[in-house]
């Protein structure tokens, strides 16, 4: 309870842009947990996919794959299903890994969606925070020119504690947002790794069943 007490105490004293700050925290835990979610769910179900493609592909059968690729909802599903469909029209490996990329360019925004806005709102938190306590540094320096000598001290650095508190409350916003913004980058970045590789293994897989038939 002490604890409770302690920090509905700071923020009370912290003064009116703490409200923004927490605003912006609240959003920035939203879009992270929002954004997570939908990173480790599209990695599994891109993952499933690729496992159940693969026979599929391995065996030569187009057809089901195409068929497989078109229901699907996954990333690697409509990615492959760029190359399957360009491969019914040509047999170059350029002209098959061009349409799979132009899917990737296509997903790789939807991976990125959202979580820039978390360096965004790390680097305003603290602004608000410098912001805040500027003016109540302000205010503090106001009200002590009008004080009684005797106090004049203890009052300056009463009101310099109350003021960098928007700092500290804005600096306690930004340091984990900025940290949740690299972790989601990285894992983004690991999931376009692995669609890459998955295009350059299904290429592998092509080019080499069409050089076998082309050879017998």
């Amino acid at each position: 309870m002490d604890a409770f007490n302690t920090i509905v105490r700071f923020l009370q004293d912290g003064g009116i842009f703490m409200y923004p700050i927490m605003v912006i925290l609240a959003l920035g835990v939203a879009i992270a947990v929002e954004r997570y979610l939908f990173l480790r769910s599209s990695e599994s179900a891109s993952r499933k996919a690729w496992k159940e493609l693969l026979p599929y592909l391995n065996s030569g059968n187009y057809k089901k794959a195409v068929q497989a690729t078109a229901k699907s909802n996954t990333h690697i599903g409509k990615i492959l299903n760029y190359g399957l469909v360009r491969l019914g029209t040509t047999r170059r490996r350029n002209d098959i890994e061009t349409a799979m990329d132009e899917g990737l360019m296509e997903i790789t925004p939807r991976l990125e969606k959202r979580t820039h806005y978390l360096a965004t709102f790390a680097n305003i938190a603290t602004l608000l925070g410098l912001l805040g306590t500027i003016i109540g540094l302000i205010q503090a320096f106001t009200a002590v020119s009008h004080a009684d000598p005797a106090e004049k001290a203890d009052l300056l650095s009463s009101s310099i504690s109350v003021a960098m508190n928007t700092t500290a409350f804005g600096l306690m916003t930004a340091i984990p947002l900025l940290l949740i913004h690299t972790l989601l980058m990285t894992k983004t970045t690991g999931i376009v790794d692995s669609l890459e590789m998955a295009t350059v293994k299904f290429l592998n897989i092509i080019v080499g069943q069409i050089s076998a038939s082309e050879d017998r």
